[in-house]
This record gives structure tokens, C-alpha cells and sequence, in this order.
């Protein structure tokens, strides 16, 4: 009999010290795939003729081939073919010997093999993946009695005859049929269990070569305790890091359902069903997912001291706390609140500090989505967890303060030195999450601020930088929320520029990374519906944008109410436009979204030119101005800069007006987006041509003349958009200028020019000189 400790060591069934009943069809350590691996190590180690290159590619395959689960024949020799032919030809030759052979053949194979703790020479080392298996399958194979033996060879006979093609001379043929697997159960010593051995009908349908390492279909038998084990691991990491190579939802689901069907009370098959179906948004399932996992947990006593009061209360409180942040995701606010409190007296009462940090950290999320100020919560969540040393939420909360400062008008070097110290407590502490999510909230908050260059910059460096996360199954860090928000960045940011080849590529790659059925699909979603929206209102094409107006709504409320006003407006609908815009302002004054609040000024303002309220655009655009310099808001100051000019140049005082544009016309040129570039060089044009024709002589002509190379870079900008409609309105403004200069051939030709797009275009109500 084997010691208690080598026991626990060695059995399988044995987890965290919690014995797990027997019911997922559990396959032991001695099995004929396991010897099939256990051929390939060994060849592997005495093979000395393979490239650096196919080893390598076998090293990766080790540990998969080890915990997944049971591949037939067939598809073990297909795989290793794959790495490298030779050692796949090796490996089905010795098997063939031994399945061919006699007894004695299978007991040889296992008393030449190399021990990692016997062999100095070994390349298997006793600590090392493959030293452990070895031992493992040494062990268990000298604890078999010599019936127990008999029915591993025969199992080993039926596992290679059932996937048998005979060999040619020249290279075998690989393929493979299905079978069925075998489960013998051959580490009880006691021959009076030897009764209970009989085989098991397991996968009837075989896994694809690729399965071993993608694994893009679930299994249908039963699993080992191991081989669930490392499915969920597997699935699990996938969803966190990159969704789009784990199982679909609903194959996942089926899998989860199969295995729960076996046993009931396996926890984590629930957690990771709770986990599913937040990828689809189903609140039943989630809920019941989550509350069957700390169910389990309680029922078999997982967490804590052996079944006592401290697992049981543990789960509870952190049973509530789940359950609130659940609720927190899909907007239940109130029965978020309510879980909370239950959570807070429950930690309260066992005295679990850790659980009332996160507790008071999802407190201050719950009260920053309710629309309500935070900041002293946050405050004090992150002086709690620097006490108790958590990193990881201290960082959250200084990243959350710092959103809130960007929000509410703090000063950029404070926000960025704020950024600075956290930037050193994720790289001291390997948080490389964090290190993502902190580059593109940098990145967020160089572009609301107008600073266009920066933002690029740091999406740029997110792109390029190499994560601390460990990169397992062949997962890269980059299909994060950290990487979509950057990459939706960029797109938009070529867009403004007019690459709009270049922010298609950015947009596709998005879509192969995030496919629609994913969770952060909806941001490029958004952004793809908000760059094809601006580029048909500078075509002129209204009706062409009108229909992304509801699918913007869909995924943005507010972004939709904002177009649909642009949208009324430019089809002269005005009284609809201003109760739509006036509804829009009461509701971004109750959720105070400054920069939402400013641009709906700007859209009020240019309302009231079309009915020549030029004087009464003013104050409006006065406002916008002071809150867009209180709150840092550099490109919306600067386009505010541009409507309070023209409605100067409107009410008959051009020299004050070209004077406050010069104070907007370096951050545009420099950080503004294409389209207002070339609306602030064709108004500085306007205003050059009306001081120029209150001049006499010689100055008159100068001014001219500067406003003719002002509309050429102005007509650059806009061919760049392929904008149409502002075409005209540069093209009609040269035909005059050149005609007053009397050059007849640059005036017919700026007028041929005109009348080619004037014919193309819809006509405009509005007069040219009248239009920003």
C-alpha cells in the first residue's frame, strides 16, 4: 500500500486536498495515449538529427499534449507530423513494436526508460515538465499487479490497431480514423477492484489535428478532473485576453452544460458560464451562473478552513459583492446598491478589510455611473488600499480620479503627473493591465484636450509596446479595451486627416479583432458609424448620413440626438434642430458632459444666423468660449474662436475678426482636423477680401492677392476631403477675386469650375458668403 502522502501526491482525483467524486469518467496516469506521449519524450530526448526549429516546435507541444485531452492515434501522429516528420515516423514505428509485439515488448519500453532521478546523462530534469511526468508514469506503472498489466497492453493493442494503416516503405500516411478511447482505472493496487475495470465509451467523435492547441470545437465526452480543469484555465484566459480565439458562446455553453452534466457541483464550470454569458448579455443565465459558483463553493467547502464559518462567510460576502458588479454592468443601479450594502455588512461583521476596499471601490463605480460626484469615495478607496497594500485598486482609484479631473477641468500636467506615479507603481508591481489601460486613458485625454500629435504619440506606443503578460495558447495582449480604445483613436485621427484608406485598415483590423459578437465591438462600431456620418455631411450627401444617425443612437444616445440636430439643420429644418439641441443641452447639463454642452452652443449659434440673429449668437458663443478655456478644451476654443469671427465679419468688422483668428489658426493647423483647416483659411480669406475692398490702390490689390493664396491651401484642404460643397464655395470667391483683379483667365477657369460642381450639387438656400 502506498503511503498516505504519495497518495495525495500522485492521484489525480486529488485537488487543493479536497477529494472530488469520480464522476467526470476520470482516466489515471497509465493509459495507452499516455504512453504514446510518453514514446514521443522519449525519442525526443534521444533524438540528436532534429532542427533547432522542430524542437522547438515539440517543446511547445509538450505541455498541451500532457493536459489536454486524450488524442486517438491518429491525430497524435498528425500533429507531431506537423512539427516535425521524421520524429512522428519514429514514434508510430516503436508503438507498432510494442502493439505488435508481446507483452514483454511493452514491459522493456518501460524498464529502459530513462528516470530523471537515475540517469545524470538525462535531458529530462527531475524538476523539469517532462522529468515530472516521466515519474509520475514510472510510479503508477510499478504499481500495477500483473493483470492490470495484461489489460493495459491489450488496451495499448486496441488503441493502435483501431487507428492502423499500413506502413509503406518510403514515408507513412498520417490520416486516421475515429475510435473509441479506453479508461481503465489501473492505480488501485487491491486486486479485489480489478472487477471495476472495464472500458468506457468515451469521444466518438475525433478532435481535429488543430484542436490540441486552438481547440475551435468542444469536446463531447467526458473529461478528466485534469483536463477540465486545464479546458476551463484555457477558456478562461482566452476570454480575458483574447476573445475572438476562444469557443464561440454558444459552443462553449453546450461544452459547460456536458460537463456540469457529469458533475453538478463543479464550480468553476459555473463561474466560466457566468463568464459566457456576459459576452451575450443574458442576465438570467449570468445570475444563475454566478450564484450556483459560490453555492458550490460553499457546498464543498473551497474556500476558507476545511468547510468551517470562515469559508462560508467568505463566499457570501463575496457572493454579493459579484452579484452587485453584475448588476453594475448591465445598469440594474439600484439592485447594484442594494447587494453592496449586503456585501459591506457582511465583510463588516467577519472584519475582511480586503473585501471592504472592494467593496468601497465598486461603491465610488456605482456613484460615478449614477452621474453623482465621487471623488471623496475614490479618495478615500485609494488611501484605504495603499494601507493595505493593493496595488492593483490603489491604481484604479487614481485612474478613475484622474478621469473625474479630466472631466472637470483639472490642468493637464497635474492629470499627467498624476498618470506618472501610477505608471511606477504598475511597472514596480508587473501590472501590465494597468500599464495598457493607463497609455490609452493618456491617450483619451490628449485628444479631448485638442492635442492631436500627443494622442497619436501614445496610441503609438501602446500599439508598440511589448506586455509583461505572460503569452499563453499563442495569445497576444492586444485584444484588450486598452488596445480597441487606441486603435479606435487612430482610426478616427486618419479620418480627420483624410486617410481614409489608412483608417479603413485600422477599422478592418478592429473588426477581425473584435468580431461583432464580442464586448468591446461596440467601439469601433460607433466609430465606424461616426467617421462614415462626417464624411457624408462634408459630401453634402444629408440623406446618405441621416441613416447612421439611428444606428449612432443605438450605441450612443447622446452622439445620436447631437447628429440627428446636425442633420435637421442642414436640411434648413430649423425649429426641429433647436428643440432637439435644447433637449440634448438639458440632458448633458444633468450628466455635465462639457464638451457635448459646447458643441450644442455652436450648433445653437449657427441656428440663428440662418435667421440673421448674428448679434444674438454672440453671448452664446461667449459662453462656449469661457467653458471650453475653463476647461482646457483646446479644439473646441478654437473652432469657438472661429464662429465668433464670422459673426464679427457679419456684423461689418473684418479687422477685429482676422485679428482673434490669428489666435486660433496655429493649434488648428497644428492639431485641427482637415475639414477645419480648410474652413478657417477660407474664412480668413473672407475677411482678408472685405478690409481689403474698404482700401484704396495698391493695398486693395495686396489683399487681394494674400486672400487669392489663402484660397488655394483653403481649396487644398478641401479636395483632400474630396468636400464638394466647400469646393464651391472656394471656387464662386476666387471667380470674384480674380475678376477684380481683371485676370480673365484664372476667373473663367475658378468659374467653369464652379458651375461644373454647382450642376453636380443639390443648391443651397443659403447665401455662400453667409456659410462657416
Amino acid at each position: 500500500m502506498a503511503s498516505v502522502h504519495e497518495s495525495l501526491y500522485f492521484n489525480p482525483m486529488m485537488t487543493n486536498g479536497v477529494v472530488h467524486a469520480n464522476v467526470f469518467g476520470i482516466k489515471d496516469w497509465v493509459t495507452p495515449y499516455k504512453i504514446s506521449v510518453l514514446v514521443l519524450l522519449d525519442e525526443m530526448t534521444m533524438s540528436k538529427r532534429m532542427t533547432l526549429l522542430e524542437r522547438r516546435r515539440l517543446n511547445k507541444l509538450i505541455l498541451p499534449l500532457q493536459q489536454g485531452p486524450d488524442l486517438t492515434f491518429g491525430q497524435l501522429l498528425k500533429t507531431v507530423d506537423e512539427c516535425c516528420p521524421k520524429t512522428a515516423y519514429a514514434v508510430r514505428i516503436r508503438l507498432q513494436l510494442m502493439a505488435r509485439g508481446e507483452l514483454k515488448d511493452m514491459e522493456f519500453f518501460f524498464d529502459t526508460l530513462p528516470s530523471p532521478f537515475n540517469d545524470v546523462d538525462s535531458e529530462a530534469y527531475k524538476t523539469s515538465v517532462v522529468g515530472l511526468f516521466i515519474r509520475h508514469m514510472l510510479l503508477a506503472y510499478n504499481k500495477l499487479s500483473f493483470s492490470q498489466v495484461y489489460k493495459l497492453y491489450m488496451a495499448l493493442q486496441h488503441y493502435y490497431h483501431g487507428h492502423h494503416i499500413p506502413i509503406p516503405d518510403g514515408k507513412p500516411s498520417l490520416s486516421a480514423t475515429a475510435t473509441e478511447d479506453t479508461d481503465m482505472e489501473l492505480t488501485n493496487t487491491e486486486d479485489s477492484m480489478e472487477g471495476n475495470m472495464e472500458k468506457k465509451d468515451l469521444d466518438s467523435t475525433p478532435l481535429h489535428e488543430s484542436e490540441l492547441l486552438n481547440e475551435d470545437t468542444p469536446s463531447k465526452g467526458p473529461l478528466s478532473q485534469k483536463q477540465a480543469e486545464y479546458f476551463l484555465a484555457r477558456q478562461a484566459y482566452l476570454l480575458k485576453n483574447d476573445e475572438n480565439k476562444a469557443l464561440k458562446p454558444a459552443a462553449l455553453q453546450e461544452e459547460l452544460n456536458n460537463m456540469l452534466k457529469f458533475n453538478p457541483d463543479f464550480a468553476e464550470a459555473h463561474y466560466l458560464s457566468y463568464l459566457n454569458s456576459m459576452r451575450v448579455q443574458d442576465i438570467f443565465i449570468s445570475t444563475h451562473s454566478l450564484l450556483h459558483y459560490f453555492d458550490r463553493l460553499i457546498l464543498t467547502g473551497a474556500e476558507g478552513k476545511s468547510n468551517g464559518d470562515e469559508g462560508y462567510g467568505r463566499s457570501l460576502r463575496y457572493a454579493a459583492l459579484n452579484l452587485a458588479s453584475l448588476h453594475c454592468r448591465f445598469g440594474h443601479y439600484q439592485q447594484a446598491s442594494l447587494a453592496l450594502q449586503e456585501a459591506i455588512r457582511i465583510a463588516q461583521e467577519s472584519n475582511d478589510h480586503v473585501c471592504l476596499q472592494h467593496c468601497l471601490s465598486w461603491l465610488y463605480m456605482l456613484e460615478q455611473m449614477k452621474g453623482s460626484d465621487s471623488s471623496v469615495l475614490t479618495e478615500d478607496s485609494v488611501k484605504m488600499a495603499a494601507h493595505f497594500c493593493l496595488p492593483y485598486l490603489a491604481s484604479l482609484g487614481i485612474q478613475s480620479l484622474v478621469q473625474q479631473g479630466a472631466i472637470g477641468g483639472k490642468t493637464a500636467n497635474k492629470l499627467m503627473d498624476a498618470l506618472k506615479d501610477t505608471d511606477i507603481l504598475h511597472w514596480k508591481h508587473s501590472l501590465s493591465e494597468l500599464i495598457d489601460i493607463s497609455l490609452a486613458q493618456t491617450t483619451s485625454i490628449w485628444r479631448m484636450y485638442g492635442k492631436s500629435t500627443m494622442a497619436l504619440q501614445q496610441a503609438q506606443l501602446l500599439l508598440n509596446m511589448n506586455s509583461l503578460e505572460p503569452v499563453n495558447f499563442g495569445v497576444q495582449q492586444n485584444n484588450t479595451e486598452a488596445f480597441a480604445v487606441a486603435l479606435c483613436h487612430l482610426a478616427e485621427l486618419h479620418a480627420e486627416q483624410g486617410l481614409f484608406g489608412a483608417s479603413a485598415e485600422i477599422l478592418k483590423h478592429l473588426k477581425e479583432q473584435f468580431p461583432p459578437h464580442t464586448q468591446h465591438a461596440e467601439l469601433w462600431m460607433l466609430c465606424d458609424l461616426k467617421i462614415q456620418f462626417e464624411r457624408a455631411m462634408n459630401d453634402g450627401k444629408y440623406h446618405l448620413a441621416e441613416p447612421h444617425v439611428k444606428a449612432i443612437a443605438a450605441l450612443n444616445q447622446t452622439e445620436g440626438l447631437y447628429r440627428k440636430a446636425l442633420v435637421l439643420k442642414a436640411q434648413n429644418q430649423t425649429t426641429d434642430a433647436y428643440k432637439v439641441l435644447q433637449q440634448l443641452q438639458q440632458h448633458c447639463e444633468k450628466t455635465k458632459c462639457t464638451e457635448m454642452i459646447i458643441r450644442v452652443m455652436l450648433s445653437t449659434a449657427e441656428l440663428h444666423w440662418e435667421s440673421s440673429g448674428f448679434p444674438t449668437a454672440l453671448p452664446l458663443l461667449l459662453q462656449a468660449l469661457a467653458q471650453a478655456r475653463q476647461h482646457h478644451l483646446q479644439s473646441l476654443a478654437s473652432e469657438t474662436i472661429l464662429h465668433l469671427a464670422f459673426s464679427q465679419l457679419m456684423l461689418g468688422i473684418p479687422e477685429q475678426a482676422l485679428n482673434i483668428l490669428h489666435e486660433a489658426m496655429e493649434p488648428i493647423l497644428a492639431h485641427g482636423a482637415v475639414i477645419h483647416k480648410g474652413r478657417a483659411l477660407l474664412l480668413v480669406a473672407k475677411c482678408q477680401i472685405a478690409t481689403g475692398g474698404a482700401t484704396p490702390g495698391e493695398q486693395r490689390h495686396g489683399a487681394l492677392e494674400m486672400a487669392v493664396q489663402t484660397l488655394d491651401e483653403a481649396a487644398a484642404y478641401f479636395s483632400k476631403l474630396d468636400c464638394k460643397e466647400r469646393l464651391r464655395d472656394v471656387h464662386y470667391l476666387q471667380a470674384r477675386v480674380y475678376h477684380s483683379l481683371g485676370r480673365v483667365p484664372e476667373r473663367n477657369k475658378c468659374a467653369m469650375l464652379f458651375r461644373l460642381l454647382d450642376q453636380e450639387l443639390p443648391s443651397s438656400e443659403a447665401p455662400l458668403i453667409t456659410r462657416l
